[in-house]
């Protein structure tokens, strides 16, 4: 049995990653942004996007 291997890596603000030598995905916490044979790939895109930052909920405004 195997165990599953899991390559992360961060790079402006987005997740850059890698499970079992399989493609590299740029990812946000819920899109995949896309996907690519080489690691150097998917740096340069998430690299070429803007910065990311997830929003934040903000309460309601009650007037």
């Amino acid at each position: 049995m195997s165990v599953p291997m899991l390559n992360k890596m961060h790079m402006n603000g987005y997740d850059v990653l890698s499970v079992n030598n399989g493609p590299w995905r740029v990812c946000t916490k819920s899109d995949r942004l896309g996907a690519f044979p080489s690691r150097e790939e998917a740096l340069a895109f998430a690299a070429a996007l803007p910065a990311y930052r997830a929003r934040s909920s903000r309460p309601a405004n009650n007037q």
